[in-house]
């Protein structure tokens, strides 16, 4: 590989072999700030990520008083959050800017609409883009007085206290920042809320309010929280299958590779890309399962694999929504068609990447087309090279790299940099694996 100001040249590898330890789940890492944030008590979290996302958090919790500690070890990041409890957030100087993170905008949001302080949210210019109006509806249904862009479809927002009450509310879509959103802001209502999902989403935020001492009752598609205070809870956070699954869908598409992928986190709303992979016929090893501060945690072991392709939607899409620009690497790499359904919501993350994943793929010589909520690929078992634009979207710039691997000629990927949102030393574990040197 050789590197540029803001392109990077991957090359076909002839061999893919190595252990990777993924950085510490994403999603994770954001909730151990915030959540803590407004705790009683001090939380001590091992082995954070300090991706541009994660760190967009820890600033913003900065900004409202918390006292957050940073702490760069030889092989992790560990932080101490200081908390403020429930009602101790301070009116920030500034306007709080959650930069590309979609994640701290939401979940902040539900910490922010009661707080008796007045605060504005905003965000680069695709943050600034992505829909808030579902966030912002409900909120404004439990009493909090939310003002914004659009009559607040998009950021900014300002958040002007209000005193909350608890409801029922059908979410419209499958969401685990809206849920997240939502059971947060319940915390501080009259009474006790619920909220009901089309279909499970990620379930981090249940799962860590249950162990700071919350009233959280999950039935089904039902999340009933009652209010209450949080108490500071110690978190190991695992890897991030999210980061994961880029080598795993290297490795099931190289022709000579084997990897093992350590310490991954395969909780069962989020494991998705496992699931789908298996019924593409990868060659995939899962094994010494534990469970690990309530997260259940595994090793997985990848090898070149004769790929088919599949059908992906309904409920498994909500699991694995992060996961689809790469698994539709492993689409153009497999036999026979790949069809995902269900996954409008691709349509509104940091770029249309259903836009972004058939234009780049269509270019690279797959035969594929979109739809209005998902996309038809083709399997021809064969990427062109070439120039491709990631529209600086940390996920396209991820799947990019690894077609480069395995592509018949170079990829050169824009805006590479972005890989920072999600996965610092991205490109580092590309050389690790290849034992080729970045320039």
């Amino acid at each position: 590989m050789s590197q540029s100001y803001s392109n990077i040249i991957v090359n076909p590898t002839a061999t893919l072999k190595g252990v990777i330890t993924p950085p510490g789940d994403k999603s994770i890492s954001h909730r151990s700030i915030l959540i803590n944030s407004v705790a009683n008590g001090s939380a001590h979290i091992k082995g954070f990520v300090p991706s541009d996302d994660c760190m967009s958090s820890v600033n913003l919790v900065r900004a409202l008083g918390c006292s957050v500690d940073v702490k760069k070890l030889n092989d992790r990041v560990d932080v101490i959050v200081k908390g403020v409890g429930m009602f101790g957030y301070d009116e920030p100087n500034n306007v709080l800017d959650a930069g590309n993170s979609g994640t701290t905008a939401r979940l902040m949001s539900g910490l922010l609409a009661s707080r008796n302080i007045t605060t504005i949210i905003t965000g680069d210019k695709s943050l600034r883009s992505r829909p808030m109006g579902r966030i912002v509806r409900p909120l404004r249904e439990m009493g909090s007085v939310v003002l914004g862009r659009n009559e607040g479809l998009n950021l900014p927002l300002v958040f002007a206290g209000g005193s909350l009450k608890g409801i029922s509310y059908e979410m419209p879509v499958s969401s685990a920042q809206l849920k997240s959103a939502l059971l947060l802001a319940a915390l501080r209502a009259n009474n006790k809320s619920t909220i009901i999902q089309p279909n499970i989403s990620r379930n981090h935020t249940e799962t860590l309010l249950k162990s700071m001492g919350a009233s959280v009752d999950v039935t089904g598609n039902s999340i009933s929280v009652t209010p209450g205070e949080l108490h500071s809870v110690d978190i190991t956070i695992p890897g991030d299958i999210s980061s994961a699954a880029f080598w795993l869908v290297a490795a099931s598409c190289h022709k000579n590779a084997e990897l093992l992928v350590k310490n991954v986190g395969i909780n069962e709303s989020r494991a998705g890309v496992i699931t789908v992979l298996k019924s593409m016929n990868a060659n995939i090893l899962v094994e010494n399962i534990r469970v690990v501060a309530g997260e259940k945690v595994a090793d997985i072991t990848i090898k070149s694999s004769t790929l088919k392709g599949t059908l992906i939607e309904g409920d498994i899409i909500p699991l694995l929504i992060d996961e689809i620009p790469i698994i539709c690497v492993a689409a153009a790499m497999a036999e026979g068609t790949t069809i995902v359904k269900d996954a409008s919501e691709l349509r509104v993350k940091e770029t249309d990447r259903i836009k972004m994943t058939t234009e780049w793929l269509t270019k690279a010589g797959v035969n594929c087309e979109g739809t209005d909520d998902g996309m038809i690929i083709e399997g021809s078992g064969k990427i062109n090279g070439g120039f491709y634009n990631s529209g600086s979207d940390h996920r396209i710039a991820m799947s990019l790299a690894v077609a480069g691997l395995i592509a018949n000629s170079p990829i050169t990927v824009s805006h590479h940099e972005s890989a920072n949102i999600s996965y610092p030393g991205f490109w580092e574990t590309i050389n690790k694996i290849t034992n080729s040197k970045l320039n």
